[in-house]
């Protein structure tokens, strides 16, 4: 026994120096790397929306619409505590405390689901750290570890991460469709959204709140969303009626050419066509009996493969959308979700390549750092396909698993 201790004593101690170096240099990258400027968001963005705050007293979700959902904004407000010279250190230590809290739960389940986040991490890169996005990952963490005993407090923490960032609103449609009592989820959303926007209503927001919901609808289509390879490869061998332009009002590069427009109208109404056939699927495997562990595990999964692969839009901290259903399947069944873990890291080593390393190459469709991102949106596009063949080939419990646990026990291992 002295000898396990010691054993796991120093690999807690190993695991430790894991975290605080990726993290420290990732950090370092952000804050030293002006040429790539991997923090843009942060420092001209982020940093910008408050010192506006300052100087006008206007503020963005309260005074004026915005594209973030309203509990985007107390982060960033806390970012700007020690001053404007201070924002992205003060951002890049908040973070790195966020994650530290859920790395520990991680350890406390499952020691290996901690070592594949810090991996990632490393893999995806400075912005994984220098996006809102990772304010709500380490929430949405939390959450999945909830579900084993308290689904209720699963839901607060994935309604309150949705409220970051919409993406884990998934994972919570995920557990209606799956769970068998769902009541707890949805009195947890409730209350949440309705203290999140009673608060809002209370700082003097009033018909801004739910402007997120339309502020990117116009959004043309972005380079790196897997449906504008088609386009770049074409601008790639010399056709010059496909141009990439930088969009201003959005702050993202664009395509423009013959068909571009129409295929950045379709591509909503063809997300929504494929979270449906992931609903739909779902729903049907819960009607055969089909384990609810692996269905709520393939099913939110499922739903964020559809967002990511399906979007027009295809920013680099969208792989961190991953993370929290991966950690769920990998927690429900290690050999099944073992090759989904492997590609989902393989992905976002490819992402840290196209952004911020080689994003010019990208602007500028050379076909080497084309072909990266075209892997990179292949496999994308991969794991949804994966999800759907999954949930259409999930059934009951063999005989030999006849007593398959719940979700809620399943989950306590």
């Amino acid at each position: 026994m002295s000898g396990l201790r010691i054993g796991r004593r120093n690999r807690l101690v190993l695991l430790t120096a894991a975290f605080l170096a990726v993290h420290a240099v990732l950090s370092l990258v952000n804050v030293l790397d002006t040429a790539h400027n991997p923090a843009g968001d942060v420092t001209g963005v982020y940093r910008f929306w408050i010192d506006y705050w300052r100087q006008t007293g206007q503020l963005v979700g309260i005074d004026t619409e915005w594209v973030y959902p309203i509990g985007a904004l107390p982060p960033m407000l806390l970012a700007g505590v020690l001053g404007g010279d201070a924002y992205l250190w003060t951002w890049l230590v908040l973070v790195a405390l966020l994650d530290a809290g859920a790395t520990v739960l991680l350890v406390r389940r499952r020691e290996s689901l901690a070592w594949w986040w810090i991996a990632f991490t490393a893999l995806l890169g400075p912005v994984a750290l220098s996006r809102i996005d990772a304010v709500a990952l380490p929430l949405a963490i939390a959450a999945v570890l909830q579900l084993s005993s308290r689904p209720g407090a699963a839901s607060v923490l994935l309604t309150l991460a949705a409220w970051v960032k919409v993406w884990p609103a998934a994972i919570v449609a995920a557990m209606l469709v799956v769970l068998r009592r769902p009541s707890a989820v949805i009195a947890g959303a409730a209350v949440t959204s309705a203290v999140v926007l009673g608060l809002a209503a209370l700082a003097g927001a009033r018909g801004t709140l739910l402007s997120f919901v339309t502020a990117q609808a116009d959004r043309g289509l972005q380079i790196e969303a897997p449906a504008a390879v088609p386009w770049l490869w074409s601008a790639a061998l010399g056709d010059g009626g496909v141009q990439v332009y930088y969009d201003t009002g959005i702050l993202t590069y664009q395509l423009r050419g013959d068909g571009v427009a129409t295929v950045a109208g379709l591509m909503t109404p063809v997300l929504v066509v494929g979270v449906l056939a992931v609903v739909g699927l779902a729903l049907a495997a819960r009607l055969r009996g089909a384990e609810p562990v692996l269905l709520l595990a393939v099913t939110s999964l499922g739903l964020v493969s559809a967002v990511i692969a399906l979007n027009k839009v295809g920013s680099p901290q969208y792989l961190t959308w991953y993370v929290a259903p991966v950690l769920l399947g990998l927690l429900a069944d290690p050999v099944r979700f073992r090759g989904v873990g492997v590609a989902t890291l393989v992905a976002a080593g490819l992402t840290q390549l196209v952004y911020p390393w080689f994003y010019g190459g990208v602007i500028g469709t050379e076909p080497w750092i084309l072909a990266v991102l075209t892997v990179r949106d292949a496999m994308q596009i991969g794991l949804l396909v994966w999800c759907l063949v999954a949930l259409a080939a999930l059934r009951p419990p063999t005989a030999s698993r006849s007593g398959a646990p719940s979700v809620e026990d399943a989950l306590r291992g």
